[in-house]
């Protein structure tokens, strides 16, 4: 069985599509898999970690801030593309794949639309509950597009649409892992309710600021309501953050993180979590349960977060505070919550209600029926 899976860009292309990849390789033994990515980017990096070969295209982006450099590197992009869907052929003549799967980023474009054009099948996986402009220019040519949202016939044909769920982390998806282990893990007290906050790797800056601004707020709040943090900063505003909470003398209360690398073991410490509302992220929160609070980031592709965020906001399964209100409202916003445990419980009872388990397998599934067509 042989398989090649494109796209990437960021972790919530990357992670979904080696997740696909091993649960082909759980489902067929002898599968031989290979990933087309585009240059310089994660997934040439990501790919080759997780035991996968990958080969790199020199596709790019269109650059929508227009400086004298991004319109010089916007003009380049036809012969890039041309050099892309060149390289792309070859590699489909050579590898003669069974399936070509796509994830969504640069690369997936001229992998997929190549492949088509060849007579050899695809399918799209969708994370987000708002089409990619890529996505939308490959649904014609797609045997089956597998998505995480319902509604999503506003992007697709209908008849192509099978609701699969994201592909998660298998330690998040089996997450066994109880409070208190968690906490243990994290230095945290039984006692006290316990906040996590999350913005991706890198960190989200408007996130960040809200808690460095309210420290004393915190603080203060600790004499009628106990509350621990587990602060996940991202590389860019680690060593402030954590002087400012050394300096308030707050460091027993919350733990400061550059990057947190036992999720599991977060989400199972936290009663309340912030995050981004990135489609990967909101997948993950959906498996563990908690309430959530979420701050879309501004600063993605057709504001697609904002769409994922109400999603669940519209089932009661999720607050949302816009970017640029988060550190006015966040804050208390979060204070109430966590007074408030009948919300509380039934935030957590309608997120679990959107979570869809063995999504990665349900994908293959699909891929399955495919290739026996």
């Amino acid at each position: 069985m042989k398989a090649i899976i494109s796209g990437g860009g960021t972790g919530g292309h990357i992670f979904p599509a080696i997740a696909i990849a091993n649960a082909i390789k759980a489902r067929y033994d002898d599968a031989i898999i290979l990933f087309v990515g585009a240059e310089g980017r994660m997934e040439m990096e990501k790919v080759p970690a997780a035991g996968y070969e990958i080969k790199g295209l020199p596709i790019a982006g269109l650059q929508r801030k227009l400086t004298p450099a991004n319109i010089i590197k916007n003009l380049q992009l036809p012969f890039k593309m041309i050099k892309s869907r060149r390289m792309v052929k070859k590699i489909i003549r050579d590898f003669s794949p069974d399936i070509v799967v796509g994830v969504g980023g640069f690369a997936s474009e001229p992998t997929l639309k190549t492949a088509a054009s060849m007579g050899f099948p695809t399918l799209i996986q969708e994370q987000n509950s708002y089409a990619g402009l890529t996505n939308k220019m490959l649904a014609k040519d797609a045997r089956t597009i597998c998505v995480a949202y319902e509604g999503m016939e506003r992007f697709f044909p209908a008849e192509k649409i099978v609701i699969t769920g994201n592909p998660i982390r298998k330690d998040i998806e089996q997450m066994s892992a109880s409070t208190e282990d968690g906490r243990a893990h994290f230095g945290l007290d039984n006692g006290s309710n316990v906040l996590l906050i999350i913005g991706g790797s890198l960190g989200a800056r408007s996130i960040n600021n809200m808690i460095l601004s309210n420290l004393q707020k915190i603080k203060e709040q600790q004499s009628s309501q106990q509350v621990q943090l587990i602060w996940q900063t991202g590389q860019w505003m680690y060593d402030e953050a954590l002087k400012a909470v050394d300096e308030a003398g707050m460091g027993n209360i919350i733990k400061v993180h550059r990057f947190i690398s036992r999720m599991d073991l977060a989400y199972a410490a936290a009663d309340v979590i912030i995050s981004r509302a990135g489609a990967i992220s909101i997948s993950e929160l959906c498996i563990v349960g908690k309430p959530i609070v979420l701050v879309p980031s501004p600063n993605v592709a057709e504001d697609h977060q904002t769409k994922n965020a109400l999603a669940l906001v519209n089932k009661n399964a999720a607050i949302m505070i816009r970017d640029n209100e988060c550190g006015e409202l966040g804050i208390d916003t979060v204070f109430n919550l966590l007074n408030d445990t009948s919300r509380r419980l039934s935030m957590s009872k309608n997120i679990q209600s959107l979570a869809k388990r063995n999504a990665a397998e349900h994908i293959v599934d699909e891929i399955d029926k495919i290739i026996k067509k």
